[in-house]
């Protein structure tokens, strides 16, 4: 059996297939599900926080069936290449979102690409919500204030911040983590929402229509919804942005100095989506020449680095890249990659609805004998589980 010199942690040392986990993951359902496939499952535990392309060529080595990576590590033509020439074929990012993978590179070396959508929605929503309680209530200047031993009494003007009830928060990209976040800020602080996507979120302005009723049966004043045709809009219009569109050619930068300029000086933006969406450099420079106008975020443009000047800035709350940090989402990624890998390599169709699936996240019952997601299974021509077959 192949090994790599780097420190590995095994499971299962006598199974079938040999798969690589280039991260130690939370849980040990995981772990299971692979061992139960019939795997023998070596975890790295080397103390690197990312592992280089040639470290994971280490780890694949001249055997390996099958490899769980991260979101950090960058998987292209080098490294499907060596784990096609290695005998594998399948591969699972920990995480919804595969920028780092070139899903091309793996469908021509006959690699199934496996991503964990469907468990990050409402902890993600949660995390942009308090981020935005963070900048709105300047939570962070006021904690690092307390620490350093300046608070000698309560004064009229101290950290004053912004009332969120009854404000306006806008939406780029009103798919299910952004409406999720809307949702959260509608009922929790009674916003109103206006957003941009290029589909009609329905299921969303249906809620706010619903509750706006709800809330002029207590006799309280509706709150409301608008669909804009342009982000333009949105930034005009809100006193909260909250970015959640995918990253592409056409997001990259998509928050920029001319659209910052649009925005309310005293207005709040919020990224817990991806980095590139927004132009740091213009960010950085727009926070320090209106301190009023804040900033919260998740992800940055350089992981792990930040633009200079942007740490130092007490308008802005800049926190690593944890928007699904809970314990129930990221076990639940973990076991979401485990069973793409586990269900390629026992032969397994694919799940029908990669945005249900919550029957692999049961844990008093097996997962379904399917791989939750695989983002290129039409381009492999895998067969898909539908619905009629369950």
């Amino acid at each position: 059996m192949a090994t790599s010199p780097l420190s590995v942690e095994v499971h299962n040392p006598y199974g079938r297939f040999r798969v690589i986990s280039t991260k130690p993951m939370p849980g040990s359902r995981w772990i299971n599900i692979l061992v139960d496939a019939g795997c023998r499952v070596e975890v790295c535990t080397e103390k690197k926080t990312i592992l280089s392309v040639a470290d994971i060529k280490e780890l694949i080595g001249s055997k390996c069936d099958g490899v769980i990576g991260q979101l950090t590590e960058d998987w292209g033509d080098e490294l499907f290449a060596a784990l096609k020439a290695a005998g594998g074929h399948a591969f699972s990012n920990m995480a919804v979102g595969y920028n780092n993978v070139n899903v091309e590179a793996a469908t021509r070396n006959g690699v199934a690409v496996g991503n964990t959508p469907g468990v990050l929605t409402e902890t993600t929503a949660e995390l942009a919500a308090a981020l935005t309680l963070a900048a709105a209530r300047r939570v962070v200047e006021a904690d690092s204030f307390m620490r350093a031993g300046k608070y000698d009494g309560w004064l009229p003007t101290l950290f004053i911040g912004n009332l969120l009830k009854g404000q306006t928060v806008g939406i780029i990209g009103a798919g299910r983590i952004g409406s999720a976040y809307a949702r959260m800020m509608v009922e929790g602080f009674k916003m109103n929402v206006v957003y941009y996507d290029l589909y009609q979120a329905t299921r969303l302005e249906k809620f706010v229509t619903a509750y706006g009723k709800f809330l002029e049966s207590q006799g309280e004043s509706p709150v409301t919804w608008k669909r804009v045709s342009t982000v333009e809009d949105v930034l005009r219009l809100a006193d909260v942005v909250s970015l959640h569109p995918v990253l592409d050619k056409t997001t990259y930068h998509l928050i920029n100095k001319d659209r910052l300029a649009l925005m309310k000086k005293t207005a709040i933006i919020v990224n817990a989506s991806r980095g590139p969406i927004i132009d740091e450099v213009a960010l950085v420079q727009h926070l320090q020449a209106n301190p009023e106008f804040r900033a919260a975020l998740d992800v940055f443009e350089d992981e792990p680095y930040m633009k200079p000047g942007l740490s130092d800035l007490p308008n802005a709350v800049v926190v690593p890249h944890i928007a699904s940090a809970s314990k129930w989402t990221r076990e639940g990624m973990a076991t979401l990659a485990a069973a793409n890998v586990a269900g390629k390599l026992k032969g397994c169709p694919v799940w029908h609805d990669a945005n249900n699936v919550m029957p692999f996240l049961d844990e008093s019952s097996k997962p379904p004998a399917a791989s939750p997601s695989i983002v290129n299974a039409k381009n492999l021509g895998l067969k898909i589980l539908t619905a009629a077959k369950l």
